[in-house]
C-alpha cells in the first residue's frame, strides 16, 4: 500500500531529525527524552530515591530518564493507554488515565506513601480542529494536576505538557496558587512549529 503524503513527510522529518538520531545512538526510547533531560537540568526536580509517576509514558523516553535519575532507591510508576515495552526499574500500567477504575489501580500500586514528582507528557489524539483539540489537551493537564494535588508530598513537583490556547492562562494561574515556583519552558527538542510548552511547578503546598 502506498504511503500518504503526510506519512512520507513524517518519515522524512524523522530521518533528518537530530534528536531522533541522538535518541537512537544513546539508547533512549524517543526524542522526548531530551525534553525531560533539559527540563530537569534547569529545574532539578528529579533526585535519587524519589517516587515518580509518569503519565502518558509510552514509548518510555521519560520513564527512562526518570528511572536513571532516581536510581535503585527510587520508584517510577508509568501509565499509558498504549502498550509499552518493559524498562528495568519501571512499573508500567496500561489503561486510560481518565477512567476511574484505572485510577484506582494506580492508587493501589502506589500504596499509602506520597509521590515526589508527577510528570505528564499526555496529549490527546489530534483532530486538527483547535476548538476540539485544545479543550481535550487542557482537560488532560487538569487531570494531571488533580492527581498531583491528591498524591504529591509537600514540596513536590509537577511537570506537565500544555498547549497555548483557550484555558492555558487559567491553568497556569491555578498552578501558581498551589506551588511555590512555576516556570514555563520550551525545550530545544520541542519542534518550533509545535504549540506545546511545559509547565514546571515546584514546591507543592509550600
Amino acid at each position: 500500500m502506498a504511503r500518504s503524503k503526510s506519512s512520507r513527510r513524517w518519515l522524512d522529518r524523522q530521518a533528518h531529525d537530530p534528536y531522533v538520531q541522538r535518541a537512537q545512538a544513546e539508547g533512549w526510547r524517543s526524542r522526548a527524552a531530551f525534553k525531560l533531560l533539559e527540563l530537569d537540568a534547569k529545574d532539578r526536580f528529579l533526585r535519587p530515591g524519589a517516587r515518580v509517576v509518569d503519565l502518558g509514558a509510552a514509548p518510555g523516553g521519560w520513564s527512562q530518564v526518570a528511572q536513571k535519575a532516581v536510581g535503585a532507591g527510587g520508584q517510577v510508576l508509568a501509565l499509558d493507554l498504549l502498550p509499552m515495552e518493559p524498562i528495568p526499574g519501571v512499573t508500567f500500567l496500561q489503561g486510560d488515565f481518565r477512567e476511574e477504575e484505572v485510577l484506582r489501580t494506580l492508587e493501589a500500586r502506589l500504596g499509602q506513601g506520597p509521590v515526589d514528582v508527577v510528570i505528564s507528557d499526555m496529549a490527546p489524539n489530534v483532530s486538527g480542529m483547535a476548538a476540539v483539540d485544545q479543550p481535550r489537551a487542557t482537560h488532560l493537564a487538569e487531570l494531571a494536576l488533580a492527581f498531583a494535588e491528591e498524591r504529591l508530598a509537600k514540596g513536590g513537583s509537577l511537570v506537565v505538557k500544555l498547549f497555548q490556547g483557550a484555558g492555558f492562562d487559567p491553568f497556569v494561574a491555578q498552578c501558581r496558587q498551589r506551588f511555590a515556583r512555576v516556570a514555563l519552558r520550551k525545550p530545544a527538542a520541542s519542534r518550533p512549529e509545535s504549540r506545546e510548552v511545559y509547565l514546571v511547578a515546584r514546591g507543592f503546598g509550600v
